[in-house]
Formats: structure tokens, C-alpha cells, sequence
């Protein structure tokens, strides 16, 4: 696989599970994104110890490393060979989870097929196992969101964050745009997948909740993830705004 065609297909996968975002036409469908947030867990073979070589493969150079004792998260900083969106790979610590859900959670991951535990599309797969029961999803959101998120999802792309700067518009134009638009932002920095550095203007937008189908045949409503849009409070600095996105206090050197 070519970055190219990784990237493709993250992004198709990430329209299909939010339509209300390819719908969009704020901004040109060809506007490149910031980042692409993507979410993973430590377990073999989605840990992030391994998918970062395969990202190397394909072009990425992990910059930065992060950790959020609090969210329970491990974050890795890639950046492209070219001007295009960077990757911001969060890993969920499973043993942050409380001891039944983390076996609940353990125990699909375990019941993923073969052929979907190999290869370089991991993260552009869909869920590679199978889909938990109501009361399962309910216990792991209860525990943690993003283990909820994770069971139903698999490992992928959470959002999409944009740079206004790049847009050519400011954030509380967009905003407006958005709201028209019928998605409304939340400013909480600590409201996504991580905390925003105090260094961008941030704004989170969940996207529709879409009805599944879980393991029972049953079906229910659920928040899938969204998109962000970031704005440097210093335009004059020369980083990328990705590079300013997470709290410097969080960032770590891993061994």
C-alpha cells in the first residue's frame, strides 16, 4: 500500500462513518486537513509499537511523543514527507480500564479473524472484530469513552482537524458556518480525544449520532467521533499548527 492510497482510504472510511461532514461545502472538498486524529489501543497487533514502523513505510517520521496519564493515552506525533496532513496516533492504555471491562474489551480484540491481524491498512479496516453486545458497549463507555468508541469502531480514525488559517477563514466565521450547517462546536480543550495547548483556538464538532446494529441485533443510536478546527493565537509563528496542538507539559521522551 502507498501512502497515497492509505490516506485515501482512512479518509473514505471517515466520510462514510460521517456523512454530515462530506456534505459539507464550507470549504473546498479538496482542502487538506491539519491532521488526522487516529485511535488505537495497546494490543498486539494494533499497539502503537507496531503500526509506527509501518507508518514509517509508508512516508510518516514520528516527531513527538506525549503522555496522558490522566486519559490514559499514549500519543505519537508523524509527520509527513510533504506538506499534507500529519497523523496523531493515540494509543488507550487498556490496563487504565477497570478490571471487567478491560477483559470484556481484551476479549473481542483476541476474536479478531487472522487475516485481519497483518498487513498495512490496520487502522483503514473497519472494526476487525466482531460487534459487541448493547450492555458491553455500555460498560466499557461507562468506564471509558474511548474504550466504548474502540469496541464498536475498531482501531481508526477518530476526526479530522483543520487549520483555519489554511481554509482561508477564521475560526469564528467557520464556526458560524457550521452551526448553519447543524454541527455545534464545543471550545472545551479537553473535549475530543486529548487536551488542546492554550497556544491554538480550538473547537470540537461531534457529527450526527448514527443508529448500528449490535451483537444482539439490536440497534441504538451513538456519537461516532466529529471534527476540529484549530487557529494559531499567533499567526506569525512558523510551526504548522498541528506541532502546537498538544499541551507541552504532556510531551515525553520514550526509550
Amino acid at each position: 500500500m502507498q501512502r497515497e492510497e492509505f490516506v485515501q482510504q482512512l479518509w473514505l472510511d471517515y466520510i462514510h462513518q460521517h456523512p454530515d461532514v462530506g456534505a459539507l461545502r464550507l470549504w473546498p472538498t479538496d482542502a487538506p486537513a491539519e491532521y488526522l486524529a487516529l485511535l488505537t489501543l495497546n494490543q498486539s497487533p494494533f499497539s502503537a509499537a507496531e503500526l509506527v514502523p509501518t507508518l514509517s513505510h509508508l512516508g510518516y517520521r514520528p516527531m513527538h511523543h506525549y503522555a496522558m496519564a490522566d486519559r490514559g493515552l499514549l500519543v505519537t506525533l508523524l509527520m509527513p514527507p510533504d506538506d499534507g496532513a500529519w497523523l496523531v496516533l493515540a494509543e488507550l492504555q487498556l490496563g487504565t480500564l477497570s478490571r471487567h471491562p478491560r477483559e470484556r474489551l481484551t476479549r473481542l480484540v483476541s476474536q479478531t479473524h487472522p487475516q485481519d491481524r497483518r498487513g498495512q491498512n490496520l487502522l483503514c479496516r473497519g472494526r476487525p472484530w466482531p460487534m459487541p453486545d448493547w450492555a458491553t458497549y455500555r460498560a466499557l463507555c461507562d468506564d471509558h469513552p474511548l474504550a466504548g468508541w474502540l469496541a464498536v469502531m475498531g482501531p481508526s480514525m477518530h476526526h479530522a482537524g483543520f487549520d483555519c488559517e489554511r481554509l482561508g477563514h477564521d475560526l469564528a466565521t467557520l464556526d458560524a458556518g457550521l452551526a448553519q450547517a447543524g454541527l455545534r462546536g464545543n471550545p472545551d480543550r479537553h473535549h475530543g480525544i486529548f487536551p488542546i495547548s492554550p497556544l491554538l483556538d480550538y473547537s470540537f464538532y461531534p457529527t450526527c449520532s448514527r443508529r448500528l446494529a449490535f451483537a444482539h441485533g439490536d440497534e441504538h443510536r451513538i456519537d461516532l467521533g466529529g471534527l476540529a478546527l484549530v487557529q494559531k493565537c499567533l499567526s506569525h509563528d512558523h510551526e504548522r499548527a498541528v506541532e502546537l496542538l498538544l499541551p507541552h507539559h504532556t510531551r515525553c521522551e520514550i526509550a
